[in-house]
C-alpha cells in the first residue's frame, strides 16, 4: 500500500465552478468516512453517499480511493499551515509567533477533529504522504526561525531539529487538550507551553553555572547498612 503519492501536478483540477465545488464536496465527504471509519472499512460508495453524489462521478475527479485519501492530507495540511501564516502575519516577535501559531493549531483541531487519525493512518497507506505532511510544516517553520536566530530571539541552533520539538509540543497538545478533553480554556495550556518555550525546564537562575566545571563537593552522607 506505499506506492508513491499522486502528485499536486496530476491531480485533475475542474475548469467549471459547479465541477470545483464538486470536487471539492467529495474531498469533505471523504475527510468524514475516512475519520469516522477508517481507510481500510471506507468505500468509494461510502465517500459518494457522504457526498451526495453518483458513484460514477467520484471517477471524473480521483481514479482510486489512495488518490483521494493522499489529497484529503495533503489539503489538509496546506489548509492548516495557511491559517497559520494568516495567524502570524502581524506578530511582532518569535514568542508571540509561537503562540498564536499553536492556538490556531489547537483551533483547527477542534473544527476538524478527524485530523489525527487520518494523518496516523498516512503512515500504513501512503508513507510518502505522511512524511510530506510534516516536511512541509518543517519547510515552512525553519525559515522563521533561522531569522529569528539572525536578529538574536532565539540563541543558535539546529534549526530544523527545533522546528521539529515544536511541532511535536504543538502536536502532542492538541491531542490532550483539545481532542481528548474539548472543553476549551486553553488559555492554561498555552501559558505553560510558552513558558516552556521560552525558558525551557531549567529552574536555575540564569547565569548560573551549566557547564561541566565541578562546584562545591556536597558532604558525604555515611550511608547505614539498612539504606539502599
Amino acid at each position: 500500500m506505499n506506492r508513491s503519492s499522486t502528485s499536486p501536478a496530476e491531480r485533475l483540477v475542474p475548469a467549471t465552478p459547479r465541477g470545483q465545488r464538486t470536487r471539492q464536496r467529495l474531498l469533505l465527504a471523504a475527510e468524514t468516512v475516512f475519520g469516522e471509519r477508517g481507510y481500510e472499512h471506507a468505500s468509494i460508495a461510502d465517500i459518494t453517499r457522504e457526498a451526495e453524489v453518483a458513484l460514477g462521478t467520484f471517477y471524473v475527479y480521483f481514479p482510486d480511493k489512495q488518490s483521494i485519501f493522499v489529497e484529503v492530507v495533503d489539503e489538509l495540511g496546506a489548509r492548516l499551515r495557511r491559517l497559520i501564516a494568516e495567524a502570524v502575519a502581524k506578530c511582532e516577535d518569535r514568542i508571540e509567533v509561537e503562540r498564536e501559531g499553536l492556538r490556531t493549531f489547537f483551533q483547527f483541531v477542534g473544527r476538524h477533529r478527524n485530523l489525527y487519525r487520518i494523518v496516523r493512518q498516512a503512515e500504513f497507506v501512503d508513507e510518502a504522504c505522511y512524511r510530506r505532511y510534516y516536511d512541509r510544516f518543517a519547510e515552512g517553520y525553519v525559515p522563521g526561525l533561522e531569522r529569528a536566530m539572525a536578529t538574536g530571539e532565539v540563541r543558535r541552533m539546529d534549526p530544523e531539529a527545533l522546528a521539529y520539538c515544536l511541532m511535536g509540543i504543538g502536536d502532542f497538545l492538541g491531542m490532550r487538550w483539545v481532542l481528548w478533553d474539548g472543553k476549551g480554556g486553553l488559555e492554561h495550556v498555552l501559558d505553560s507551553a510558552m513558558e516552556f518555550i521560552r525558558h525551557g525546564m531549567d529552574a536555575r537562575p540564569t547565569g548560573a553555572d551549566t557547564g561541566s566545571k565541578k562546584g562545591p563537593r556536597k558532604a558525604r552522607v555515611p550511608r547505614s547498612k539498612t539504606t539502599r
